[in-house]
């Protein structure tokens, strides 16, 4: 683990009741139900003024929500950075995890295992690791994707229609979110064809 000391100080649940979303404060780093005896850097959800029954929910850096009660002297508790408090241990950001999803036209098992080696031979053979491996072979096709309000009426023409993507491969939608209020229709790519009459 890449930790660093830092000098910080507990606060009570009073003192948390008067930070904000900006405050940066240290809670414990323990993920997915995996203790780890130090800190991680976090904020709160939502202001400490509109937390209830003393009980705050604040999120790490890395991702995890964790509901404390500052006041238990049996947890962690909220941590913020003084120079008169005591040194504790802050767990740091050491990297950057990357999900993948590769398409390798006329894809074999020794194409995917020089990609391997070529990926672990660039950042180091300890970095580089297989988490989980998914071999789906994918027509070589694309498609194209467009977005349409969730609610449309019925009888409308397509014109609320709003273009995302062009020429993408149909495994990539799996990666993709449409927005807020809106759904995405997929269909067999057509070439645009300018009918522009020229001079």
């Amino acid at each position: 683990m890449n930790t660093e000391k830092v000098t910080a100080r507990r606060l009570t649940a009073e003192e948390v009741s008067e930070l904000g979303l900006q405050d940066d404060i240290f809670i414990s780093a323990g993920m997915d139900g995996l203790p780890l005896d130090c800190y991680a850097p976090a904020f709160l959800t939502e202001p400490g003024k509109n937390s209830e029954g003393g009980s705050f929910a604040a999120r790490t850096v890395f991702g995890e929500e964790i509901h404390i009660l500052p006041d238990n002297a049996e947890e962690p508790g909220i941590w913020v950075a003084d120079k008169a408090g005591e040194e504790i241990e802050v767990l740091q950001s050491a990297g950057i995890l990357l999900n993948l999803a590769l398409f390798v036209p006329g894809g074999n098992k020794e194409s995917l295992e020089s990609l391997y080696s070529a990926a672990r031979d660039a950042f180091g053979a300890g970095i580089v690791q297989r988490w989980s491996e998914e071999t789906v072979a994918v027509p070589d096709v694309k498609v194209d994707l467009f977005e349409e309000p969730a609610r449309g009426r019925k009888n409308t023409s397509g014109q609320n229609r709003d273009r995302r993507a062009l020429d993408i491969y149909p495994t990539r939608v799996r990666f993709l979110e449409p927005s807020e209020g809106w759904k995405f229709i997929i269909e067999p790519h057509k070439e645009i064809v300018d009918d522009t009459p020229t001079i």
